[in-house]
């Protein structure tokens, strides 16, 4: 089973019929992407994950004392694969020292719910990142 829909450079995993499985908003921007409105690159994690997560318990990090995932399997091979995929799209890259790649991460869910959900914005916002935008920008303030 697919965990990752991706969306962006002219084509999208995913149409707004999808709420179930993307949530409302990853179903309504792979519509916007797929009618070819300028969406940026990006991919949403299907609902089963978190399913799949509330079913077998919470994610145990992966550690010398052999703990295991909750994640489905192959999930990190998927998000891995999606980001490199922003990246070739945005000619960036996560963690880069000049072209870096920042990202928002979003949650979702099929019924709209404001205010209620985390967000994380400028994801991959480091000491090399930001003097990287100080540069490219030429404004180490907005950096």
């Amino acid at each position: 089973m697919k965990h990752v829909r991706q969306f962006g450079g002219g084509s999208a995993e995913g149409r707004a019929g999808d709420k179930a499985l993307l949530g409302g908003k990853g179903a309504n921007l792979a519509e916007m992407a797929s009618l070819g409105l300028p969406v940026p690159p990006g991919f949403t994690i299907t609902t089963e994950v978190c399913r799949h997560v509330m079913a077998h318990g919470a994610h145990e990090a992966h550690g010398a004392g052999g703990a295991t995932s909750s994640w489905p399997d192959g999930l990190d091979a998927e998000v891995r694969d999606a980001l490199r995929r922003i990246e070739e799209l945005t000619r960036t890259r996560f963690g880069d020292a000049r072209e870096p790649l920042l990202v928002s991460v979003r949650s979702g869910a099929p019924a709209s719910m404001p205010g209620m959900m985390d967000t994380i914005l400028n994801l991959g916002l480091n000491d090399t990142t930001v003097a990287a935008l100080a540069q490219r920008s030429g404004n180490a303030r907005f950096a």
